[in-house]
């Protein structure tokens, strides 16, 4: 369904009963949080949707948003009040991250609780002296490739499966979902080359303004808060957790062994399993 908020349309899908404790996942598009994860989230009313420039939400120009960060949390805080939600389970992934990290900071009184799964407390571009950045080697590897062509379905699925091995980590590579995935987010998203990159990649963070800073601010999350992060993300390394976990008080560190970036389907049932006692 679309749902207009802060002057944009987003795309929304609920999972569940909207009886049951309310959890809104924030990634780049809604199949950053596939459909067998969100329906294990038993008892749960799972709320996901499409970043704006992404999937089926209002695309203008990822590559030139007249937007910034705090317009996204924005979206995601009058999301919240469109449906009604209350005070909700908020869990954000990666660069959405991010703004799950705004949405408990500026927007209290609407977060339940926060999780935080392969994210770090800092935007795009140079990280702090005493944080980790990208895997040089690694990213070497990923970026160093030929672009794919991006209107063609089956080169995006090959370049995106093989971005999801390169990132996955020594616990292994489900080369089956990875493609299921990226050829699902291909058939959703606008057929042109800025909207793909923006779905699969979420390059508009590359492009929008984060400022200010809200690394400083973490002290002041007072929502119980879950930090989820892969030993060998070679994204946002593993330090980067860290840091988030000792810098919100009271948080609760999950390191997933062997792992890379993201939630591979290995890492669900303990992944599941926690989130479920956290939003309990």
């Amino acid at each position: 369904m679309q749902i207009k908020v802060n002057g944009v349309e987003l795309c929304v899908e609920t999972f569940g009963n909207p009886a049951d404790p309310p959890v809104l996942l924030i990634g780049i598009t809604m199949l950053s949080w596939p459909d067998e994860l969100c329906t294990a989230l038993t008892s749960r009313h799972v709320v996901r949707y499409d970043l704006r420039d992404t999937g089926q939400s209002t695309y203008a120009d990822p590559e030139a948003p007249d937007y910034d960060l705090r317009d996204l949390v924005t979206d995601a805080s009058e999301l919240l009040s469109a449906l009604e939600l209350g005070p909700t389970h908020v869990v954000g992934m990666g660069v959405g991250g991010f703004i799950a990290q705004l949405l408990a900071l500026d927007h209290p009184d609407q977060v339940a609780s926060l999780t935080l799964v392969s994210t770090r407390p800092v935007a795009p571009g140079p990280v702090d002296a005493d944080l980790p950045d990208h895997a040089p080697e690694v990213m070497a590897q990923v970026f160093g490739r030929p672009a794919p062509d991006w209107t063609d379905r089956n080169s995006v699925i090959d370049y995106m499966a093989e971005s999801t091995r390169l990132l996955s980590g020594s616990r292994g590579f489900d080369e089956q979902d990875a493609r299921a995935t990226a050829g699902a987010i291909f058939d959703r998203a606008a057929p042109t080359p800025k909207a793909q990159r923006a779905s699969h990649l979420g390059t508009t963070f590359g492009a929008i303004n984060c400022q200010p800073r809200w690394r400083e601010r973490l002290g002041e999350i007072s929502v119980p808060t879950l930090v989820v992060h892969g030993d060998e993300d070679p994204f946002f390394p593993h330090g980067n957790g860290v840091a988030l976990s000792d810098e919100i008080p009271d948080a609760t560190l999950l390191t997933l062994p062997r792992t890379g970036s993201g939630l591979p389907r290995a890492t669900w049932p303990t992944v599941v399993d926690a989130l479920l006692r956290h939003t309990s």
